[in-house]
């Protein structure tokens, strides 16, 4: 591919040092892969758990005699030098390590923030794995690092960072996005001769009245089969606040914006996407031109599958090269005006070293050129919550514009968690800033608002 040729052509030949900051599955898969890769080393992992860091090593195949567990910075670089794989408990100590990437994996937004402002303070170039604080700060962490000439890039291999270059990609052959996103790793598999539709160990059966919501889609009757089929698969397992988390960075990063704030998350066979996800006037659900959502793929056990996909449904002006889509392989809308492309997987911490070798080599990101503060993950309480309580995980999430955290706004969900709150909430309520006590110093906090401040939030969302 095109990423050889051009690591290739980098006069000055070097292998790229990475950082990797928490190893757990997504981290563990870099290491490990890493290996097999001549232009890329990690050696340092900064991990609370020794043992998670010395895990992943050894998945990696590296003898415990090579492994080296360090608490300064001297003792680190000695290691280093002398070919070592290093281990710290205390992260800020690989800032001042000869790497040239940080790659950030723990998950954790208030240490991820930390992780990536004192990284490119340092002059490191930035791979966030950790979307909980991307969706958040992004953009000034992105502007930060613009001003400091580095790279903070979303990671190829997670499903926002495929699906940003999927989008790209598209436009750069000059097609027009409809609708970009991704399958749900959870899937409905259909037994027709059972009249069962099921996830796992979760099922339901349908009467003879509800068979026909499950036929292929009829041309024009789109939104008719989708809340049919929404209302079938209700007891089912339903998207996840990740899901949406992933899919407002990919808005962010794009500028394609949800056509609802729950994003409608329609259950479709591959086959039925371009039918469904596109305008109204195309004969499918979308208001709009240009829009993220995710779906729920729909399949008999026999078929293959979407799970862990993504996917952009597009059109083309020009009638001849649209034939050119529709016939070499895409598949269309029964109109013939939409195709679909789409990627049946992303591969985690397997595909993620070509973000970090696109930045350490060539000092670009595998994410978008450009990032806005245009949307919000926020969020609505599914249980009543009294004053003092510590906020939890009950919470339902759900995409907004973007406004400053200030009283009366909504928080970004992933700025709620730990915090108290500072008075009753009841079930069903969107959490706003006074309903919080916030924290005093927070890394994630005082970014965001600089973001505001830098960006002007209230005048690119009104």
């Amino acid at each position: 591919m095109i990423y050889q040729h051009l690591f290739d052509r980098v006069k000055e030949k070097k292998v790229v040092r990475a950082a990797l900051i928490g190893s757990g599955h997504f981290g563990t898969a870099i290491v490990t892969q890493a290996q097999s890769i001549p232009l890329l080393e990690i050696p340092v992992i900064a991990d609370r758990n020794i043992e998670a860091a010395r895990r992943a090593y050894q998945r990696a195949g590296i003898i415990d005699e090579a492994i080296v567990v360090c608490d300064n910075r001297a003792s680190a670089l000695r290691a280093i030098e002398s070919g070592k794989f290093v281990i710290v408990e205390d992260s800020m100590i690989a800032m001042e390590l000869p790497v040239d990437v940080i790659v950030e994996s723990t998950g954790v937004p208030e240490a991820a923030a930390c992780h990536a402002y004192h990284a490119i303070e340092n002059g490191k170039h930035v791979v966030m794995i950790s979307k909980e604080m991307d969706v958040v700060i992004a953009p000034i962490l992105k502007h930060l690092a613009d001003r400091a000439g580095v790279v903070y890039t979303p990671v190829d291999g997670d499903q926002h960072g495929v699906l940003i270059g999927l989008i790209s990609w598209a436009r750069s052959l000059g097609l027009e996005v409809l609708c970009g996103g991704k399958a749900r790793n959870a899937e409905f598999v259909h037994d027709e001769a059972k009249r069962i539709v099921s996830h796992g160990r979760h099922s339901v059966t349908l009467t003879e009245e509800e068979m026909w919501a499950l036929n292929p889609i009829s041309s024009g009757q789109a939104d008719r089969y989708i809340k049919a089929r929404r209302e079938i698969s209700a007891k089912l397992p339903q998207i996840s606040n990740s899901d949406r988390c992933e899919m407002a960075i990919a808005m962010n990063a794009t500028g394609l914006l949800p056509d609802t704030p729950t994003l409608h998350v329609p259950v479709v066979r591959i086959r039925e996407l371009p039918e469904v996800l596109c305008p109204i006037e195309e004969g499918g659900i979308l208001q709009v031109r240009g829009a993220i959502d995710a779906v729920t793929c729909l399949r008999s056990a026999n078929d293959s599958g979407l799970g862990g996909g993504v996917f952009v449904v597009v059109s083309c002006e020009n009638d001849y090269s649209r034939d050119i889509l529709t016939t070499k392989g895409l598949i269309p809308n029964s109109r013939g005006s939409t195709a679909l492309i789409y990627r049946p997987y992303h591969l985690c911490g397997v595909e993620a070293p070509i973000s970090i070798l696109c930045a350490g080599l060539l000092n670009v990101p595998t994410g978008s050129t450009t990032v806005q503060p245009l949307v919000d993950l926020v969020a609505k309480s599914k249980r009543a919550f009294k004053k003092g309580e510590i906020i939890d995980s009950e919470l339902d999430a759900l995409i907004t514009p973007a406004k400053p955290v200030t009283d009366g706004n909504p928080v970004p969900f992933y700025m709620l968690a730990g915090n108290q709150f500072s008075q009753d909430v009841p079930a069903g309520t969107l959490i706003t800033c006074e309903m919080i006590s916030q924290p005093s110093d927070s890394t994630l906090w005082s970014l965001r608002a600089q973001q505001e401040a830098h960006f002007s939030v209230d005048h690119a969302n009104s």
